[in-house]
């Protein structure tokens, strides 16, 4: 067992399972929508893309073009909820807890497609 593809594996599926997560319930309900999970999301999708920069192959690309595309797509989301509250002295409300969320479905997409890709390397090595 290669402990590297191990450890990148998990990065990728728990980047994937923590974007769901947040992204998972009612759009326009704040109170599903954690911000720390939001937090938690970006931290292991900044990590999940470090991880992602040493592949020089045309999957590895692939790979680290979901990867930032997730990032900028959780960052856009955590600005437009800082922007919102801490900025705007404002409490959250259902129209911009729509748009972070939407966001974080653009992500999650972006991670799925990741994992797809991981699934499908992992079935060629296995050949």
């Amino acid at each position: 067992m290669n402990l590297e593809k191990v450890i990148f594996g998990f990065f990728i599926i728990l980047a994937c399972t923590l974007n769901f997560g947040f992204f998972i319930g009612e759009i326009d309900r704040p109170e599903l929508h954690h911000p720390t999970e939001l937090a938690a999301a970006i931290v292991v999708n900044l990590v999940a893309t470090v991880l992602k920069f040493g592949d020089r192959t045309h999957v590895g690309a692939i790979h680290l073009a979901t990867s930032l595309v997730a990032v900028v797509q959780l960052l856009a989301g955590a600005i437009v909820w800082v922007m919102h509250v801490h900025i705007g002295g404002k409490p959250i409300d259902a129209h911009t807890i729509s748009t972070i969320v939407s966001l974080s479905g653009g992500a999650l997409l972006a991670n799925l497609i990741s994992v797809v890709l991981l699934i499908g390397e992992t079935l060629r090595q296995g050949r």
